[in-house]
């Protein structure tokens, strides 16, 4: 695959498709409720509705008209070891939140940070992933080389993100450009409607690693580090208990690992 560099440690969320996708079940529209096709064995739905951003790659992307991604191999490996089918819907990453409190998506895996606000409107699965913030800016820019640089820039990221909280509430007078789509976040950089880009670290690696190898580069630490969990919706405490047990099931057994290694080059540190 891609050997990122992708952070030195990386410990380790566009064009966002609304269109439905098919996962490892039926596909279809509808919510949550209606979707469902009963009650399998174990007490849980024969099929839940996850909702996924697809624009944040390596996690979750379109390619060759299908959804892939690191997101989209570990929820699928958790559906299989649980034994429920997936019925994947993509939607704009601020769109998630309010998707599963109001019964639109059972559950959500993209890249999603748990934080203690976001506890108050939906469920979390134990962290899967580590991750944090990275700058990226123009690469012949020599006048930003961390976060203080940023004070009183224009920064982009993403509607709706960590990233965006940060900068508004830790850099002094920034101006933060937020953006449905991941692309136009790196485009503003480049085209020099913003300073620089501050977003999730492994994304912000793999742009500059692919598309933007000739126009942009990582500066700075990693910042605000920071976990990655599934999200459900309130009142699910039987299925974020089976869905735990599953992804310990998956780190145990080596299925982790081995997704982990094709989207990122390297096995977890």
């Amino acid at each position: 695959m891609f050997s990122l560099i992708l952070l030195i440690g990386l410990t380790a969320c566009g064009t966002a498709d609304t269109s439905d996708a098919e996962g490892s079940g039926s596909g279809g529209t509808g919510n949550a409720e209606s979707s469902a096709s009963g009650d399998g064995d174990n007490g849980l739905k024969d099929t839940y509705v996850v909702a996924s951003d697809t624009s944040f790659v390596p996690f979750e992307f379109k390619e060759n008209g299908e959804y892939v991604g690191f997101d989209i191999d570990l929820i699928n490996a958790i559906a299989d070891e649980v034994g429920f089918d997936i019925d994947l819907k993509t939607t704009n990453f601020d769109g998630i939140i309010p998707g599963l409190q109001t019964g639109s998506f059972d559950m959500a895996i993209a890249g999603i940070s748990i934080k203690e606000d976001r506890k108050q409107k939906v469920d979390f699965s134990d962290p899967y992933y580590e991750s944090g913030l990275r700058i990226g800016v123009p690469i012949d820019n020599d006048t930003i080389n961390g976060i203080k640089d940023l004070e009183g820039k224009t920064i982009a990221t993403r509607l709706g993100s960590t990233s965006s909280d940060f900068i508004k509430e830790n850099i002094e007078g920034a101006i933060p450009n937020e953006y449905e789509q991941l692309d136009q976040a790196y485009l503003a950089v480049e085209n020099g409607s913003a300073d620089a880009i501050l977003y999730d670290a492994p994304n912000v690696a793999y742009y500059i690693q692919t598309k933007g190898k000739d126009t942009l580069k990582m500066v700075g630490d990693l910042y605000q580090a920071e976990n990655y969990g599934i999200t459900f919706a309130k009142g699910q405490g039987e299925l974020v208990e089976k869905v735990n047990d599953a992804l310990a099931t998956l780190k145990e057994n080596g299925t982790y690992d081995e997704i982990y290694e094709k989207w990122f080059g390297e096995t977890p540190n």
